[in-house]
């Protein structure tokens, strides 16, 4: 099968990707690339090669890259500046030797007049992957079922409100575990190159319909107000969340920008996460969790 280089293998969804791949594959093949190697030590006991890689140090990703033969490219955090960041690991990854590239992109990530900031990040990356000359594979996964579960479920919960700009929008909520799952599938199987593939749960929901079952399994009501992008703006600037990518603190306590969370609200409003597949169950042969499973998961973590 050749070498599987998998980036940020310390993330949530690299780690458990190369835990998944260990099973499958000699572990010398499993490459975990990250900038603090020491967090994976657990995989270096099972066997993988494990290699520090900065996507912001090129010089660094030559030898993070030798004898790959494929990559699982994991988006970064870094919404709004994080492209420069993908062409380095691609180039890299091109020039020593890597001829396939499977992308954690976004529903909507192929689309040129994509409202959101995020996936104007996956457009262009998927663009400069394929005009690396590399055979691709796009994951274009849906929203997180685990972040409704957790970043948006706790503080409304605490709140007992929530601020929403994606009206009655309908998203095809999906777990990270079939995301991780679909990965898995793309780079062990045949048949996967040069498709895109969008990854999403099995029902589309409207957030006010996701924060009902929210209510409904706490016991708590939410009250769910709709509001303008202007709006949610001004609700995380009540937070401190600098609105630009530009504006965020290297380092600091907020890590992420609200241009990014609005405009990704603005997106499902406007019909761009309309989107439901059969795409997980066709690669893992199973399907989809269902939202109320991941809030189940989780719900231990929601104030009583």
């Amino acid at each position: 099968m050749g070498k599987i280089i998998v980036t940020g293998a310390s993330g949530q969804f690299g780690h458990a990707a190369a835990r998944q791949l260990l099973d499958l594959c000699n572990p010398q093949d499993v490459v975990c690339l990250s900038r603090t190697p020491d967090k994976l030590a657990d995989l270096a006991a099972l066997g993988a090669d494990v290699r520090f890689a900065d996507f912001d140090d090129p010089a660094s990703l030559a030898a993070a890259m030798k004898g790959g033969e494929k990559m699982l490219l994991i988006s970064t955090l870094r919404v709004g500046t994080r492209v420069e960041q993908h062409r380095a690991a691609v180039e890299a990854a091109r020039a020593n030797g890597v001829d396939h590239i499977v992308y954690t992109s976004v529903v909507g990530g192929g689309l040129a007049d994509h409202p959101g900031v995020e996936q104007k990040d996956h457009y262009e990356t998927e663009q400069l992957i394929r005009e690396s000359g590399a055979d691709f594979t796009f994951l274009r996964n849906s929203l997180y079922a685990e972040a409704v579960a957790t970043a948006m479920a706790i503080p409304a919960l605490m709140a007992g409100t929530k601020p929403d700009n994606a009206g009655h929008g309908k998203v095809a909520i999906v777990s990270r575990d079939d995301c991780v799952a679909a990965a898995v599938g793309v780079l062990t199987q045949d048949g996967h190159r040069n498709k895109a593939y969008d990854i999403t749960g099995p029902d589309l929901w409207s957030v006010p319909e996701a924060v009902a079952l929210i209510a409904e399994m706490a016991g708590k009501p939410i009250d769910l107000q709709h509001v303008d992008d202007e709006g949610m703006y001004l609700y995380f600037d009540s937070l401190g969340v600098p609105r630009k990518a530009s504006d965020v603190v290297p380092d600091g306590p907020i890590p992420w920008a609200s241009e990014g969370m609005v405009t990704f609200g603005q997106s499902i409003r406007e019909g761009f996460f309309d989107v439901l597949s059969q795409d997980v169950e066709n690669i893992t042969g199973r399907k989809p969790r269902s939202l109320r499973s991941v809030f189940e998961q989780f719900q231990h973590t929601w104030p009583q």
